[in-house]
């Protein structure tokens, strides 16, 4: 009975990390270019009464051990990469990645992380920036003249200069990928750091060596739906629910158990 209390506390600690996956995902349903999580998790070590082939006090042995599961524990949480909805802003900076590849963006302290999120602006200096004003990799610098831009969807960003006919080049978006995506750290404002695990990334134009192709004025929405993420949260709550019954019953036994005279 004792064994069953830190049982039953193992899975409801494990149902509360994924009830905090999942609280995470749907505080994020709107989030651009966010992706959801989940949490995975493994069972621990059972306790083995008997092991396999054990003389059998009768004769003869034992064809099948007796073994008592210890539990469950979290062992990580994994990040789907799928494609969120893309949605129109109207907006000539905001740009949608349509397949795979990574934004490669410059932090203020001179390191890289990468982002889905495409929701450009332009600085005081005419350079493209996120949101946050962190600088996009390979930089660009609009002109302040500089009318209509256009980014095509391999990532050739130009525009109308006054005395010109003809459009006026930028530079190029370029696109990073990586061998497991699902390894990349996220360190929050939509970005995310190589890891050992994610490996190197690559880099190449939008629509070559299997990256995907950009689409200027849409920008992509998370992919956490929410009507999945609300029966996850059921499941979840019933499980933790099951196992805080357990440990009533495990308490009410050795109350019994205490109470024999």
């Amino acid at each position: 009975m004792i064994r069953s209390l830190y049982t039953a506390a193992t899975g409801m600690d494990a149902q509360q990390t994924k009830m905090d996956t999942i609280a995470n995902n749907l505080a994020n349903a709107s989030t651009t270019g966010f992706k959801k999580s989940r949490a995975d998790f493994e069972d621990l070590m059972s306790e083995t009464i008997r092991a396999p082939q054990q003389i059998d006090p009768r004769g003869g042995t034992q064809p099948a051990p007796l073994q008592v599961g210890m539990g469950v524990r979290t062992v990580s949480t994994t990040r789907s990469f799928s494609q969120g909805e893309a949605v129109q802003t109207g907006n000539p900076l905001d740009v949608a990645i349509e397949g795979t590849g990574f934004f490669r963006i410059q932090r203020p302290n001179g390191e890289y992380a990468y982002t889905r999120a495409g929701a450009f602006r332009v600085d005081a200096d005419g350079r493209l920036v996120t949101q946050r004003g962190e600088l996009v990799d390979p930089q660009i610098t609009v002109p302040k003249e500089a009318q209509g831009i256009t980014i095509a969807t391999d990532g050739t960003v130009s525009a109308q200069v006054p005395g010109r006919v003809d459009a006026t080049e930028l530079g190029r978006l370029e696109l990073s990928m990586f061998q497991n995506p699902a390894g990349l750290e996220a360190i929050g404002g939509n970005l995310f750091v190589e890891t050992a695990s994610s490996g190197n990334p690559t880099f190449a134009r939008p629509g070559e060596q299997g990256l995907g192709a950009l689409s200027q004025g849409f920008l992509e929405t998370s992919n956490v739906k929410a009507v999945e993420e609300m029966v996850a949260m059921i499941s979840t709550q019933r499980s933790y629910e099951l196992n805080s019954k357990v440990i009533q019953t495990a308490d009410q036994m050795l109350q019994r158990l205490t109470n024999v005279r």
